[in-house]
């Protein structure tokens, strides 16, 4: 899987026209860090995610973000919902977005669902969920080119930390920290050659600035920094005032 900037453009400015009606006044959807599913859904449709994989209580804003990507990498989002009672009304908000051929509902135990997915490209736990750090251990990624997001972290709530299972040989993994607002960690899967040619600064690079680079958005920067011991990525959004 290369990395496509005009999927990633694509799907970013989907998301943004999709969140618009929640913002009027729709209460089904939360609003919380609007930015970051802009964020996820350029992610995975720039590294052209086939198979996406969230876990969640019920239909959310990331759930639109990743199936606006799947929409255009012409992949599937498979969405697993703990209980039924929230079924009809997430198949119903996912309708409404006009993106009901994208998404595959799936109800029961996460555990159990997630353990008939492999080779997965890009998956989204949400760690309100008791279980998210089985969950989390549990993901069978794509060793070639994967991304694993844990979001809401919140209190002492940790996700992976670079450490994922299955992953040896040539793959290399390193866990991002808040890369967009608060309580999100992003775990990239990649060849360890290609994330040293994006170290040196080649390659094509996705919505993510490596290592000592710097973009700048309409009202803030983003600035990356690698922690030499862990190989860890740490992003952090800075207001261009600054």
């Amino acid at each position: 899987m290369g990395w496509s900037p005009q999927s990633a453009t694509n799907a970013f400015l989907d998301t943004l026209k999709l969140r618009v009606p929640h913002e009027k006044g729709d209460n089904k959807l939360s609003t919380q860090e609007p930015e970051s599913n802009e964020f996820i859904s350029a992610l995975a449709a720039g590294m052209s995610a086939k198979l996406i994989v969230e876990v969640s209580s019920k239909v959310s804003p990331s759930t639109i973000a990743l199936a606006a990507a799947a929409r255009q990498t012409g992949g599937r989002l498979v969405c697993i919902l703990p209980e039924s009672k929230n079924l009809a009304e997430s198949k119903q908000v996912i309708k409404e977005s006009g993106l009901k051929d994208m998404v595959e509902f799936k109800v029961g135990d996460p555990t159990e669902i997630l353990s008939h997915y492999e080779n997965i490209d890009f998956s989204l736990i949400d760690c309100k969920t008791d279980d998210y750090a089985r969950l989390l251990k549990m993901l069978d990624v794509n060793p070639r080119k994967s991304v694993v997001v844990a979001n809401n972290l919140e209190g002492e709530r940790t996700g992976l930390g670079g450490n994922i299972r299955g992953v040896k040989g040539k793959s290399a993994v390193r866990s991002m920290k808040h890369p967009i607002g608060d309580g999100m960690e992003v775990t990239m899967i990649g060849s360890r050659k290609e994330f040293e040619k994006r170290d040196r600064g080649g390659g094509a690079t996705p919505p993510i600035e490596i290592r000592g680079r710097v973009k700048r958005t309409g009202k803030s920067k983003w600035v990356t920094e690698v922690d030499e011991e862990s190989g860890e990525e740490h992003i952090f959004r800075v207001p261009n005032s600054l």
